[in-house]
């Protein structure tokens, strides 16, 4: 039987994700997390799957590896690689409900990246509903930390990863339905001002603001960015009281670079920053970063090939470059494990109150996905 046949139905799989979208799930809230990793064991169990729950650390919610019944089962294969956590607080669904309209499907997550996971997860099940059998055994690892640059399970993907013939990353696809071959390096910074407290009523120039100085490193930074290599800052944490001068002040830096000497470029930049002036100290720490991922890789590109002929039977043509917004796949594919990123859903608004999937997009992504799983050797 074709793959892509399979009786995929787009009501089925908006009537399973549902539950998904309605179990919020933002990465500093570590039990909530935990809470939809046990609704995605549960349906990965009922999928047919061997679901190993691995508790988290560093604060961070629990991961689950997946792994499907296979006569190759342990020997390389393929990993299907997602996050479960989003951006979204507890509570957004009042605002952002789990509702249809106009052929779109909105909820906090549905595009990234539960869709795309869910996706993957029903084309494996009507794979094994049909008695068909993957050339390759097959295993789902669902993290929980991505979007905070996945501190705590890196590691773990990196060893699953290390020896399979194939990682699919089912991202939000690109605005085209096209699939990233390749990512931009993405960089985190945290920063620290310490300025002198005083009472901002009676003593205000006895102080020096933590705040005031923040405000303007804030627009040197962002004024460095370049086509090359951005700096945002979209965190800052400062004051208790209004009538106090601020001591401290801490902020974080996001900053993409398009290659490995854009990068060092702009740590180099950030770093330079460190001063002490007008009695205010600004401290500059490197977090997180997620590597370049270059797009010329023989076996990313002939994993890209395969899923072009298979797009191409569905009916659409899929196109495939680096893109910038990291993933975990920024790892594997800098590794050089063959990596094939944002196979997920067609949507638009991730990471916003609009938030949607087209969701004709559903069956769609989930025939390309049972495809790759059938067709990769």
């Amino acid at each position: 039987m074709n793959p892509l046949n399979l009786p995929f139905d787009s009501e089925d799989m908006l009537t399973g994700l549902r539950p998904w979208i309605e179990c919020e799930s933002p990465t500093w809230d570590a039990a909530a997390v935990s809470r939809m990793m046990a609704l995605a064991a549960r349906d990965l169990t009922n999928a047919g799957a061997a679901v190993e729950t691995i508790p988290g650390t560093g604060g961070f919610g629990n991961s689950i590896r997946a792994s499907f019944p296979h006569p190759d089962r342990g020997k390389p294969g393929i990993l299907v690689s997602g996050h479960l956590d989003t951006v979204h607080p507890v509570g957004t669904l009042e605002k952002l409900p789990f509702r249809r309209e106009d052929g779109l499907c909105y909820g906090p997550g549905i595009q990234d990246m539960k869709g795309g996971n869910y996706v993957c997860l029903e084309a494996m099940r009507q794979i094994l509903k049909a008695g068909l059998q993957t050339p390759l055994p097959v295993t789902f690892l669902f993290t929980p930390d991505e979007e905070a640059g996945t501190p705590s399970t890196r590691q773990l993907i990196e060893d699953e990863a290390r020896n399979m013939r194939a990682v699919l990353v089912p991202e939000p696809a690109k605005e085209d339905g096209g699939a990233v071959i390749g990512r931009y390096a993405i960089a985190r910074f945290d920063l620290l001002t310490r300025g002198r407290p005083s009472h901002a009523g009676w003593a205000l120039k006895e102080g020096r603001s933590a705040i005031a100085a923040m405000a303007r490193k804030i627009l040197e930074i962002e004024a460095m960015t370049t086509e090359d290599c951005t700096f945002s800052v979209g965190v800052i944490h400062a004051g208790q009281w209004v009538n106090c001068v601020s001591s401290e002040c801490r902020a974080e830096v996001l900053s993409m670079a398009k290659t490995q000497e854009d990068l060092d470029r702009g740590v180099a930049a950030m770093e330079a920053l460190q001063a002490e002036e007008n009695g205010v100290s600004f401290e500059v720490a490197r977090g997180v970063t997620r590597p370049v991922w270059s797009p010329d890789h023989p076996g990313t590109l002939e994993l890209y090939e395969i899923a072009k002929k298979i797009s191409a039977e569905i009916g659409f043509d899929l196109s495939a470059g680096s893109a910038g917004g990291g993933s975990d796949g920024n790892f594997t594919g800098a590794m050089g494990v063959p990596t094939l990123d944002s196979i997920g859903v067609r949507g638009k608004g991730l990471h916003t109150l609009n938030e949607h999937i087209e969701i004709d997009s559903l069956t769609e992504r989930a025939r390309l996905a049972a495809g790759l799983l059938m067709t990769i050797t």
